[in-house]
């Protein structure tokens, strides 16, 4: 299903009614801005071939104030102003972002607002360069970029550069109007991004597993489901909290994965365990929703799935109850990688298609790890030779 972009319904009026008032609009099926006006007592309107709307209000007051550059014989208008990063992100804020979830909407308006206020609205896209990326990373390492003011590790910094490397990456990729790229090439293209030397990546241990699995219940039927859906199939619990009953086949044992919930948007299907049935049971009896409503409804509404925020509070509730010290990682994608490190004897096609990877390179890399027994194992059955 795709995402619809919300109609924008801004306007701007200038001038005085039955003088020279003038409107401009965007247009709700292409997005460009119009410009509306009346002549000898009917309206006329044109398109002013932009998105840019504080260009669009100048023009706006200008043809109101009688200069030329509204001419309502369709003659040619001024020259179009040199693209910059206010415009660049003003038109992907508008146009690229209300397509993606609505925590990657909020992130994109947060990172936008940071770049520009970094870099400065006029500062011109092809003029970054390595000064600029080094410059940039430098001050967030130090909290003078960003609005919480305090200091980011390199995973929080290459998150936001990849932000901007994507808007740099589409505009090379877009063209305006008059078929013309809005920027040539990506000027930042190649750049590094800073890596975490030693990543925190916690695999949640089969004792710790079964000490909250032992409590799971005293936090609600719904922490239950959820936390032994989380270990039986290896999916992120955003997938999770988003199944709804159409996507469980009880007949065939089979879940189905939607891509729209999907982080890597790779929509499949996987087997079902007999411990997930019977979670999924025991969901469908406790939950006494409608056919089509969520495997996990919402306390408050029935018709809605839980929250991001409940899944995050039962999970320290859980280990709470189990005695289990507060550790940092330790949270539901542990469970992930747990499922990841289980199964390690798998092959990796097969491990991939199981847990939603699409990459077995993600997986080697941030997923699976071997412990001692593993280690002491792979030794011991190396041949040895004879002496």
């Amino acid at each position: 299903m795709m995402a619809r972009t919300k109609r924008d319904r801004r306007s701007y009026s200038a001038g005085e009614w039955g003088r020279n008032r003038v409107r401009v609009f965007p247009d709700p099926k292409t997005g460009l801005l119009q410009i509306e006006w009346r002549e000898n007592g009917r309206r006329r309107s044109r398109s002013l071939k932009h998105r840019d709307w504080a260009r669009a209000k100048r023009q706006a007051d200008e043809a109101a104030a009688g200069f030329a550059v509204h001419e309502p014989n369709g003659k040619a208008e001024a020259e179009p102003e040199p693209l910059t990063l206010g415009r660049l992100f003003d038109i992907y804020g508008e146009e690229v972002t209300p397509t993606k979830g609505k925590r990657t909407r909020n992130r994109d308006r947060v990172a936008s607002a940071m770049f520009l206020d970094f870099f400065g609205r006029d500062r011109r896209p092809e003029t970054l360069s390595q000064r600029d990326w080094d410059r940039f990373i430098q001050a967030r390492r130090a909290g003078r970029a960003g609005l919480s003011g305090e200091p980011v590790g390199n995973r929080t910094i290459a998150w936001d550069l990849t932000f901007l490397m994507a808007v740099l990456n589409w505009a090379a990729r877009s063209r305006d109007e008059e078929g013309n790229l809005l920027l040539d090439s990506n000027p930042l293209r190649g750049l590094r991004k800073p890596r975490e030397k030693n990543p925190n990546r916690v695999v949640l241990t089969e004792d710790e597993y079964r000490a909250m699995l032992n409590v799971s219940r005293q936090v609600g039927w719904r922490f239950h489901v959820a936390f032994v859906l989380a270990h039986e199939t290896g999916h992120r619990i955003g997938a999770i909290r988003k199944l709804r009953w159409p996507d469980i086949d009880f007949e065939n044992k089979t879940i189905r994965w939607r891509a729209e919930h999907e982080k890597t948007g790779y929509g499949h299907i996987t087997p079902l365990t007999d411990e997930a049935i019977a979670v999924l049971e025991e969901a469908r009896r406790m939950g006494r929703g409608k056919k089509n409503g969520p495997v996990l409804p919402s306390t408050a509404d029935a018709a809605k799935g839980i929250s991001r925020v409940c899944t995050h509070n039962w999970w320290w509730k859980a280990q709470t109850f189990a005695g289990l010290e507060p550790k940092r990682g330790r949270g539901w994608h542990s469970l992930r990688r747990k499922f990841a490190t289980d199964l390690m004897d798998l092959p990796l096609k097969v491990l991939c298609e199981l847990g939603g990877w699409k990459s077995p390179q993600t997986v080697l890399r941030c997923y699976q790890q071997a412990d001692a027994g593993q280690l002491r194992k792979a030794l011991e059955s190396r041949p040895r030779a004879r002496t």
